[in-house]
């Protein structure tokens, strides 16, 4: 079944073409991600597919199959400020929330009729359930004060609340732009699972190569206004990419050798000429724009020159620091050494900007003290730190820092020239900041920090709205960063190419120093949390941390014991369930009793499902 067709749709503003006669269909079923460089126009293709912007041209056409229901994440979500987070979520048109309301509003009205129309809708949407549903999914996402407004929340905590929202109502067609910004690693991981199990059809924006991997199964590139379609995951859209690339240039050559012996013909030939002649001409200059195009192939080079580290870098003794009764740094030690880079992992509050504030000197240690080295320069990449002033121009934001920038080898290289290396054309150059992109602001925020030219940088999810192909760019340049290099990223690719070590913070000002990446810990972290206690040194856990396939093998007679009384116990459960059921559709309840066996029900149902997870846990380990 088809969802959705596109057919000859352009989009462009002023004299900036963004795409022209595209044509894009989406079937029942498919999972799509989006990719482009930034600028491009992803976010306005997104609008488009969710019906928010229309296409230009008499012949734009956008269809979409009828009765179904279309769920939008976007990447700034807005909400009645004064709505608590429980009716923000409430505040829906789906079954089962319709359905609750009207049996609440029965009860109130204590209309026989409407109770007993409500209960068999109820029953019939299996609805009984439903807030301890929506509750876990707003727990999966750290939601969990449900009484707070809308207006007390971050921008993160809002585009969660919204994708919360959006999961629970369960649409047809899920449209989504950059799921995974504002989320920590579980969250990630969570909804990663979530996605692929789910049957939703999925069309998304999204940096994260990860999720792309494992939750696509088709994906789009928007290159030079057109679309181009690859069938399988990430790695398969590398790959076709290549050999499209490759076509392209072989073409482009071919077209170029045959436009150098038109071009020699059209200068042997005396002015006065037949039709034939007229007629070949024509097609040389079709043959000349051909041959005069390019292909899109450009990508952003960074080669800036990082200052001379000395020996002494930075030393952090007995660091602490704490807000009230709650701990983020507890006694930490630790003594950078050259070229390392270094991961920093851990749910969302537990202190991650905190210890890169205590690096930079941002914020003051409550106890112990922090040594900086003289030829340190820090370059601070921050999430929420994008100060550029909306009003200057792309090429006045470079030069206020510096009209030359030095390179290796004592070369220098113009602000102008170096935009363009970061993929700011000259004409681009002239347009004011409040003109880019989201991702254009992120990337022209990078080069900032970047030609200053620091020795230890820190980069506070660096990855957030940058287009996949910048983000390889950047990662081959931090590959070979002489310096310093700390990352606190919820993108699991970014983390596994750069760091060597991770510092993982487990909560109560504690901090661990893990030697490896990030897959490497999440693939260790059950065994990691049964370990000795933390180290604080420079010590590893990898030392006494078994490989996986051994834990997996070593079972307790405990969990043997539990996984057979869970089994035991779940067709109790089931059976209880089951007469809970009947009673609703006996008919002789009163009003106080069918609240009493909806909150037994509730909670019966949240116990078989804590069992059903704790026994797919033990599975794991005996079967």
């Amino acid at each position: 079944m088809q969802y959705l067709s596109l057919e000859n749709v352009s989009k462009s503003y002023g004299e900036k073409v963004l795409f022209e006669g595209i044509d894009l269909s989406i079937t029942k079923g498919d999972k799509i991600a989006l990719v482009a460089k930034n600028g491009s126009g992803k976010t306005t293709l997104l609008k488009m597919i969710a019906g928010e912007e229309a296409g230009e041209g008499e012949k734009s056409k956008i269809a979409y199959a009828r009765d179904i229901k279309i769920g939008y994440l976007r990447q700034s979500p807005y909400f009645n400020p004064e709505f608590s987070v429980l009716d923000t979520v409430l505040d829906s048109d789906h079954p089962s929330i319709v359905a609750l309301k009207k049996y609440e509003q029965a009860l109130l009205d204590e209309d026989a009729d409407g109770i007993e129309k409500g209960l068999a809708a109820m029953e019939e949407l299996k609805a009984w359930n439903i807030e301890s549903q929506l509750k876990e999914i707003l727990g999966k996402l750290n939601i969990k004060q449900l009484d707070q407004t809308m207006s007390t929340l971050s921008g993160g905590q809002q585009k969660r609340v919204a994708l919360a929202k959006i999961l629970f109502e369960e649409p047809d067609f899920l449209i989504l732009d950059e799921p995974t910004n504002h989320l920590d690693l579980d969250m990630i991981e969570w909804l990663e699972q979530f996605l692929q199990r789910s049957s939703l059809t999925l069309f998304m924006v999204t940096h994260d190569r990860y999720f792309l991997e494992r939750v696509c199964t088709v994906i789009i590139e928007l290159d030079g206004g057109n679309l181009y379609t690859y069938r399988g995951n990430y790695t398969d859209f590398l790959v076709k990419k290549d050999m499209r690339i490759q076509n392209e240039q072989t073409v482009l050559d071919k077209t170029k050798k045959l436009y150098k012996k038109e071009l020699e013909w059209i200068r042997r030939q005396p002015k006065a000429r037949g039709t034939k002649a007229k007629s070949r001409i024509g097609e040389f200059y079709d043959i000349k724009d051909r041959a005069h195009k390019t292909t899109d192939d450009d990508e952003m080079k960074i080669f800036i020159q990082s200052s001379r580290l000395g020996s002494k870098i930075v030393e952090l003794h007995n660091v602490s620091k704490a807000y009230g009764d709650l701990k983020l740094i507890n006694g930490f030690d630790y003594k950078f050494k050259k070229n390392e880079k270094v991961g920093i992992v851990g749910p969302n509050g537990a202190g991650k900007s905190t210890l890169l504030d205590l690096l930079t000197g941002k914020l003051k240690t409550d106890t112990g003290k922090l040594v900086v080295g003289d030829t340190v320069v820090f370059g601070h990449y921050t999430q929420d730190g994008i100060k550029l002033n909306e009003d200057r121009r792309v090429i006045d934001v470079i030069r206020d820092i510096a009209e030359y920038i030095p390179l290796e080898k004592g070369q220098k290289i113009t602000a102008a020239a170096l935009l363009e290396r970061f993929l700011f054309l000259r004409s681009q150059q002239q347009v004011y900041v409040s003109q880019l992109s989201g991702g254009e602001k992120r990337r022209l925020y990078l080069l900032t920090v970047l030609m200053k030219n620091p020795n230890f940088l820190i980069l506070d999810e660096p990855t957030n709205d940058l287009d996949v192909l910048t983000l390889k760019v950047l990662e081959d340049y931090l590959e070979t960063f002489r310096g310093v290099l700390v990352i606190v990223s919820h993108d699991r690719y970014f983390m596994d190419k750069l760091v060597d070590h991770l510092f993982v913070l487990e909560g109560n000002g504690e901090i661990r120093d893990y030697l490896g990446n990030y897959t490497k810990y999440r693939n260790n972290r059950k065994s990691i949390a049964s370990d000795s206690p933390v180290q604080k040194k420079e010590t590893t856990v990898e030392e006494t941390t078994p490989p996986a396939d051994k834990v997996k093998e070593k079972v307790s007679y405990k969990e043997k014991m539990e996984f057979q009384e869970i089994e035991k116990n779940m067709s109790k459960w089931n059976a209880k369930k089951e007469k809970i059921n009947e009673q609703f559709l006996s008919g002789i309840l009163d009003n106080q009793a069918i609240q009493e066996l909806s909150i037994e029900l509730g909670n019966l149902e949240k116990e078989i499902e804590q069992a059903e997870e704790r026994w797919l846990e033990l599975a794991e380990k005996i079967l």
